[in-house]
């Protein structure tokens, strides 16, 4: 099997390169955030093994019964759990979507059936995905906002599924670690976790930019599932620095990503706009990172300038020319746009 790349690589051959490639909150995570991981690198002894203040903090913010709510080393960390303790004999997954679903997936012996997006429908899915739900599916795995198109589903398509997923007895998952860095509601399908089938990835890695410290929750009605799930794999997922930081993440800056949304959407538009304004096609995300497509080596070319970008290649259903930005800062972004014109036009 083909091993799964990720963005955010700037070590080894990429070390000092401007990382393009990871998407994360391009504010940042608020100073006090920070400095409660660095307090917590001081204490002595073994974290929480249950994590039981940032089960608080995530319940209380979120609206749900602590008995919902599981911790991990990142979303990466609780989607091997849940592959694991799950072991499901067929999944849906959407093509292009995030990797580490199917290398998950395949890792718990799980067949694959991929629903296939399309640029001419801009990468959003249809009723396509319905009619694939049929009996024997025991999984629908979405990533909502989806990564790397940076598009959010139709609320009213997302609880068809559902409700598709329920009459069938199948699992819906649904990876919802960029939906604070858009527009949509933050509590989308959140009052459906009682109806069961039905559980949600969400971290403060993207939407509080704490990716180094691999911090991740679910949230699910069926309690017997996240009992199985913390039961295999580590016992001390979450470390204390990471505990810390979320603790007075959700406590004193519970609206963080969504006051930051609309600078974020501002740069958002305004480097579509001068990507599209090279010719080049660009699909309308509605996060923090933007899908786009080019014929020649850019990554190659970029790198070689000193910027590192996501090529795309390896995603099911895009292939070579196929790159993904991350944004960062005003600043940042317009050295990229600079190398850009001087590579694609030549000024």
């Amino acid at each position: 099997m083909e091993r799964i790349n990720h963005g955010g690589d700037v070590y080894g051959g990429n070390a000092g390169l401007l990382d393009f490639s990871v998407c994360l909150n391009p504010a940042g995570a608020p100073r006090a955030v920070l400095e409660a991981a660095q307090e917590g690198v001081l204490r002595q002894g073994y974290p929480d093994p249950q994590s039981r203040g940032l089960v608080r903090a995530a319940a209380r913010r979120d609206g749900v019964e602590e008995s919902m709510v599981l911790w991990g080393n990142g979303c990466a960390d609780l989607i091997d759990r849940f592959a694991l303790s799950l072991r499901p004999k067929k999944a849906i997954l959407l093509a292009p979507t995030f990797g580490e679903y199917r290398r998950a997936l395949e890792g718990a012996g799980c067949p694959i059936q991929e629903v296939f997006l399309s640029r001419e429908s801009g990468f959003v899915p249809d009723e396509t995905l319905l009619e694939a739900i049929v009996p024997g599916v025991d999984l629908v795995f979405l990533c909502d906002p989806n990564n790397p198109t940076g598009r959010l589903m139709d609320e009213g398509l997302l609880n068809q599924v559902l409700e598709r997923c329920r009459q069938v007895g199948a699992v819906l998952a649904v990876d919802q670690c960029f939906l604070e860095l858009t527009a949509a509601r933050p509590d989308r399908l959140v009052d459906q976790l009682a109806g069961g089938n039905l559980i949600l990835f969400r971290a403060l890695t993207k939407s509080y930019a704490l990716a180094g410290l691999r911090l991740g929750y679910c949230l699910c009605g069926d309690r017997d599932l996240l009992d199985r799930m913390a039961g295999i794999l580590q016992p001390w997922p979450v470390s204390i620095p990471a505990q810390l930081a979320g603790e007075t993440a959700f406590q004193s800056f519970p609206r963080w990503p969504f006051e930051c949304f609309p600078a974020m959407e501002k740069e958002r538009s305004r480097l579509q706009a001068a990507l599209e304004a090279l010719g080049l096609w660009v699909c309308p995300s509605e996060s923090c990172f933007l899908l786009f497509r080019d014929p020649d080596d850019l990554g190659g070319r970029l790198k070689a300038r000193g910027i590192l970008i996501r090529d795309c290649a390896n995603y099911s259903g895009l292939g070579p020319g196929w790159y993904r930005v991350g944004l960062r800062t005003p600043e940042e972004n317009r050295r990229l746009m600079a190398v850009l014109q001087e590579l694609l036009r030549g000024e």
